[in-house]
């Protein structure tokens, strides 16, 4: 009993804090009042913020207590929103727009990075198995069909196959006679009864007669629709010869369209019933009826459509279009009664007229009606050919229409230049808002300078540009403000029509206008290169000149300057802007060379070296100008001048370049000792110069000794191992010496110093070509794709190292990984012209050399190309074109024009012999 109490003992005990009854089966606790304590009312905000008061505590503010209903946060919400607040935020939101386009260039790049770097980490698995895609083109059928079925490994229950059965042969058998004639008569067509017919009489049908009756009918319908026949007394006849063709222009129209048809006429007959005096209805409704072929339906609706809307000149002119010539002459008659200030019904009577007098005699009777018609007396104008009545026309023209300034230039063009100046002085007068009138004044005074002599041409044109600018500070003053865009639209079209003067003048008034001070620069380049690119060369010369007298001091100005005169302008222009660009700018040795090399191009060598000598005298220390001094020299046959110029250049401005010339100097003339030493002096000066190293270890490799051409490599590559071509010029020296495996390490070497260098990458797979590992050299090029991906020789190799028929494909790849690439377009271009696809090959030779123009290559290979599918036009274009561009790299370029044996030759030979070694 006892310990039946002591079981029971926690009954009396009070619960754990945390206790529910049933918690484990899943019940949860409550709260009643008694555990609360009774309801009472909390203390109230005042009593909250006095307390808060006392213990020097913040309120709390709630952050929308000024919400408006309208979204606005702030102080200023409840307030009325005014024009004065629509401006500013339309000023804000400019300001907005203004920097985010400067910035947008940025993000974008920026942007655009992120994704290739992106694309190029993450490939989707598209692009990873792309190549092995397009190999299942070259796939055979006995190949897909030797491809095993997939197994199943998923151990899960198969399903049952379904099961099959034998065909009988019975059914073989009636599908076989489905196909089959009959070649036997039944027994009952073989009585000779025949069949019972159950006809009632015993007449027989004759099917002669009525074939004759057939023929009788078919020939009279014939007779009747050639004319030879007739009914009624009339007769209907044909072109025999076009009869097919008229059958040919008939448009046969389906059902649906017939139906959609009549629902049309449906729809607007409804509508003019319910709107008779609704024009627009009338019209669709005779359109359709022409539509449908049903001319004679459609004259009668337009007629009742200018019967009910007289005063509408459309319906006028449809219903004249419908009719023929005489029919549409009387229905304008009647229209001018009802609407004759309408100029469209005087005009469309006037095109009726076949006849220039009776034109005039029309629009004459217009102008009597209509007189303050521009059109009209335009119309009337042009039909006149005698300067004289055209010119009492305008003249008439004028006095009644005073505003337009159309009238007030046609007559100022018929005028001799004196009158003229009276007639546009009167049209500024008259419309004194009016910026085309300005321009002719300017335009008329140009005119009359070209016949002056050169002193007071040069203050008539001078008046232009006074002339000019009065326009825009009197159009101001009027209230007039054209837009800076719009006043060199202007320009660009005063140059098209042979005002050149006039359109500097424009530029030089107003292509300030508009301009903030810091971004005058910048705006008036773009405002030039746009219009170059438009073609108008004389507008982009006038915004340049404008852009100088500004800023006198900017070489980069004066070299964009000089090159649209190179490009566009005369030789003359050209030496006369370097010759300000020089005084302006005396420590720009790039104009000083440009001015030199223009003089020597000129054939006037002399003058090129009075340019240099001047140069000196500003510039005495130029590594640039003394070598173009010894440049000068050396290739007009001055060769001791030049070893001077050489020894002097090394005392007085001693760079590692003077140095570096004046030993290739050396080796071109044949004194490689000399060379040797005078490298070995730079060496000692210069010793981080990877060319010198290069230098020493050509000109002992030219003398067969390896081993010191070895050991200069060797040197220069412990003190510059980041310069890519010399470990390139090692790696040939041991391939040379037949050391291929030697030339691999150092290749290998190489790259891990140099990662991710393209040059290498190409170096050692041309190794493994050129010894016949070509499988190693596929195994190399995939590589270096994955370490290089964007690099456009490596591409090139890749196209080339693939079959033929997946070269397609591979270059498809090519252009996407790096699209702007001359070399990847440049084999694009060769791949056209494998195909024979010539004018597709010629223009992607041309994108070509667009793109690089400096690779000599591809103007080789497109000498090549035109040489054998071209005119002799063509090439000469393309050695036109390269000699302009003057390019310097290649990997065939280079070593025929660094050749000692080629010193000396131009740029049009280079060339030439590129293109005959390019295989």
């Amino acid at each position: 009993m006892a310990s039946n109490k002591n079981k029971l003992a926690f009954l009396s005990m009070p619960a754990p804090a945390s206790y529910v009854a049933g918690l484990g089966r899943g019940a949860s606790g409550f709260t009643t009042r008694s555990d609360i304590g009774p309801a009472r009312e909390g203390p109230s905000a005042e009593v909250i913020a006095e307390a808060q008061a006392r213990r020097g505590e913040e309120p709390d503010v709630d952050p929308d207590q000024f919400q408006d209903p309208d979204n606005e946060y702030g102080l200023f919400a409840g307030t009325t929103y005014e024009a004065d607040d629509e401006e500013a935020d339309k000023i804000y939101e400019q300001v907005d727009r203004k920097m985010d386009s400067r910035r947008r260039a940025r993000r974008e790049a920026r942007e655009e990075a992120e994704l290739v770097k992106h694309r190029a980490e993450r490939p989707k698995l598209q692009q990873q198995f792309a190549d092995l895609k397009r190999g299942l083109a070259v796939v055979t059928d006995a190949e897909w069909e030797n491809i095993p079925d997939v197994g199943n490994l998923t151990r899960r229950k198969r399903r049952k196959e379904e099961r099959s059965f034998v065909v009988p042969d019975s059914v073989i058998v009636g599908d076989r006679a489905k196909g089959e004639y009959e070649n036997s008569l039944d027994p009952r067509q073989q009585d000779p009864s025949g069949f019972e017919t159950p006809a009632d009489s015993g007449t027989l049908t004759n099917f002669v007669e009525i074939g004759q009756a057939r023929d009788k009918i078919l020939s009279l319908k014939l007779d009747q629709v050639s004319g030879t026949a007739s009914t009624s007394g009339s007769a209907t006849s044909i072109d025999p010869k076009g009869y097919l063709t008229s059958l040919d222009s008939q448009v046969i129209k389906t059902e649906a369209e017939i139906g959609d048809i009549k629902r049309a006429r449906m729809l607007f007959d409804s509508l003019i019933k319910s709107n008779p005096k609704h024009a627009p209805g009338w019209i669709a409704a005779a359109a359709l009826e022409e539509h449908a072929g049903r001319m004679v339906a459609a004259r009668k609706l337009i007629k009742q459509g200018c019967e009910q809307c007289p005063k509408s000149e459309d319906v006028w002119l449809e219903a004249a279009r419908l009719h023929q010539n005489d029919d549409a002459k009387i229905i304008l008659a009647n229209a001018i009664q009802h609407v004759g200030q309408s100029v469209r019904i005087w005009l469309a009577a006037s095109d009726l007229e076949r006849d220039v007098k009776a034109k005039k005699r029309v629009l004459r009777r217009a102008l009597e009606h209509i007189p303050n018609s521009v059109r009209l007396w335009k119309e009337t104008v042009n039909l006149e050919t005698s300067p004289a009545d055209a010119r009492i026309l305008l003249s008439r023209a004028v006095e009644v229409i005073p505003l337009s300034v159309e009238l007030w230039l046609a007559l100022a063009r018929l005028e001799t230049p004196e009158d003229a100046k009276a007639v546009l002085n009167k049209a500024r007068k008259a419309v004194p808002t009016s910026h085309e009138i300005w321009i002719a004044a300017g335009r008329l005074i140009e005119q009359e300078a070209v016949a002056l002599s050169e002193e007071k041409r040069m203050e008539e044109l001078e008046r232009v540009d006074r002339t000019l600018a009065t326009a825009v500070r009197t159009l101001r003053a009027h209230g007039v403000l054209l837009t800076r865009e719009q006043w060199l639209k202007e320009a660009e079209r005063c140059e098209a029509e042979g005002a050149p003067r006039t359109c500097e003048a424009v530029v030089s008034a107003t292509v300030a206008m508009d301009v903030e001070e810091e971004d005058r620069l910048t705006t008036w380049l773009s405002d030039a290169e746009a219009a170059e690119a438009r073609g108008r060369v004389g507008t982009a010369r006038a915004v340049l000149a404008y852009a100088l007298r500004v800023f006198p001091d900017r070489r980069d100005l004066w070299r964009r300057a000089a090159d649209l005169e190179k490009a566009h302008g005369t030789r003359e222009n050209l030496d006369n802007l370097l010759a300000q660009a020089v005084d302006c700018c005396p420590q720009a040795e790039v104009l000083w060379l440009m001015w030199a090399k223009e003089k020597w191009l000129g054939g006037d060598v002399p003058a090129a070296r009075k340019v240099l000598e001047r140069a000196f005298d500003r510039n005495s220390e130029s590594e640039q100008i003394w070598l173009a001094a010894f440049k000068l020299e050396a290739e007009n046959g001055e060769l001791g001048v030049a070893r001077e110029l050489l020894v002097r250049a090394r005392t007085v401005a001693d760079t590692e370049r003077i140095w570096m010339k004046s030993a290739v100097f050396e080796r071109q003339q044949g004194q490689a000792e000399l060379a040797l030493t005078t490298v070995s002096t730079a060496l000692s000066k210069y010793p981080k110069f990877a060319k010198l190293y290069m230098i020493k270890g050509q000109i002992h490799q030219a003398a067969k000794d390896y081993s010191a051409a070895r050991a200069a490599y060797a040197a220069g590559l412990k003190v510059v191992p980041k310069d890519v071509t010399l470990w390139i010029l090692a790696s040939r020296l041991e391939e040379l010496d037949g050391k291929s495996i030697r030339a691999r390490a150092l290749l290998e070497k190489a790259r891990l110093v140099n990662p991710k260098s393209d040059t290498l990458w190409s170096e050692a797979i041309g190794i493994e070509e050129r010894s016949g590992a070509a499988v190693q050299g596929k195994a190399l090029l995939a590589r270096a794709l994955q370490e290089c991906p964007t690099s456009g020789i490596l591409w090139s190799m890749a196209i080339w190292a693939e079959a033929r028929p997946q070269r397609k494909a591979r270059s498809v790849d090519a252009l996407k990984k790096c699209a702007d690439d001359p070399l990847v377009i440049c084999t694009v271009a060769r791949l056209f012209w494998a195909e024979r696809k010539i004018e597709k090959a010629r223009q992607w030779f041309d994108r070509a050399v667009s793109a690089g123009p400096d690779i000599g290559d591809a103007w080789g290979w497109w000498l090549k190309f035109e040489r054998q599918h071209g005119t002799v036009v063509q090439e000469e274009e393309v050695i036109r074109r390269c000699i302009g561009a003057e390019p310097r790299h290649g990997a065939t370029w280079q070593p025929i024009a660094k050749d000692d044996n080629n010193r000396g030759r131009s740029i049009k030979e280079i060339l030439e012999l590129v293109a005959g070694v390019l295989q």
